[in-house]
């Protein structure tokens, strides 16, 4: 059966061009600033390539080599720690936050704006120097312990600890989540409690039965959103470290080391194909957690 399309009036095929001119920025954007640079990025992937002469041809040189790179199972066993330990507590603190602010206290708005303003610092190159120095052998936590006669290690110094502390940093910066939290949280229909309390429900199995159950899916995205952001993290381990991932390597993060590879000792090609191993783990990861989203994430629609 074939459907005939009804030629469309003047004033529609206007308000189409209309439309088309105002996307087009973004198709400009979207084909140079993604698409092409993602395209160069694969190609170079498979080249010799120094930013100073010409890429060489090498196939899947850069690949294979990543197999015999300690540095990069290094990188890749840092960063895994990093988000499989910040991530949890970020949205455990960023949830817990949010539930207090949920209950109605007076200055919500001051309180959601403060909460909130480590999630656009905590990146900074700022925030980093800060850090080293609330951490550092005679830094704000150490100082705080000699109150009680406990002698602190260099959290940032010790191998054993400086990980941890980026951890700490990330988990601080929870506002964004929690502002998300937040709103999710008002959605819920006051009436599911009262039904909950009727039938003798204290406020742990309210939350357990009721908010949990509801709050599923803005769960599953804050969880997608920031197991994405904590794998691109750089800036909080480049400043920490003075640009090394150290101490010995302990939070060589795998974007510094990218970085390193790329711009420091200008193996371009081989930090493009370690770019494009990143989109793989991060894919995969993704897929991971929306076909496990099935199992636990509850949409209200049965489904």
């Amino acid at each position: 059966m074939t459907v005939l399309r009804r030629p469309l009036s003047r004033a529609a095929r206007k308000e189409e061009r209309t439309a088309w001119v105002f996307l087009l920025p973004w198709f400009v954007g979207m084909a140079g600033v993604t698409l092409g640079p993602m395209i160069a990025s694969l190609y170079f992937s498979m080249t010799d390539y120094n930013l100073l002469s010409s890429p060489q041809w090498v196939g899947f040189e850069n690949y294979s080599k990543m197999l015999d790179d300690p540095r990069l199972r290094q990188s890749l066993s840092v960063t895994f720690v990093y988000v499989a330990l910040s991530v949890p507590l970020l949205l455990a603190v960023a949830l817990a936050l949010a539930m207090v602010l949920n209950r109605g206290i007076k200055g919500l708005a001051f309180y959601r704006s403060v909460y909130y303003l480590p999630s656009l610092l905590g990146a900074s190159v700022a925030v980093g120097i800060l850090w080293r120095q609330v951490f550092g052998t005679e830094g704000l936590v150490n100082k705080f312990l000699g109150l009680f006669g406990v002698q602190g290690p260099g959290w940032i110094s010790n191998p054993d600890t400086a990980l941890y502390s980026l951890v700490v940093l990330h988990v601080w910066t929870f506002g964004s989540s929690m502002v998300i939290f937040l709103a999710g949280l008002r959605q819920i229909p006051e009436q599911y409690y009262e039904a909950a309390a009727l039938d003798g429900a204290g406020r742990l199995h309210q939350f357990r039965h009721v908010t949990l159950p509801l709050l599923t899916p803005i769960i599953f995205f804050n969880l997608v959103l920031q197991v994405i952001s904590s794998f691109q993290s750089f800036t909080q381990a480049f400043v920490v470290s003075g640009g090394t991932g150290g101490p010995s390597d302990s939070t060589l993060f795998y974007s510094l080391y990218l970085y390193d590879e790329g711009f420091g000792r200008l193996h371009m090609g081989y930090a493009s194909a370690m770019a494009w191993l990143l989109v793989v783990i991060v894919g995969a990861l993704t897929a991971i957690n929306f076909y496990f989203s099935k199992r636990w994430v509850f949409y209200g629609d049965g489904k």
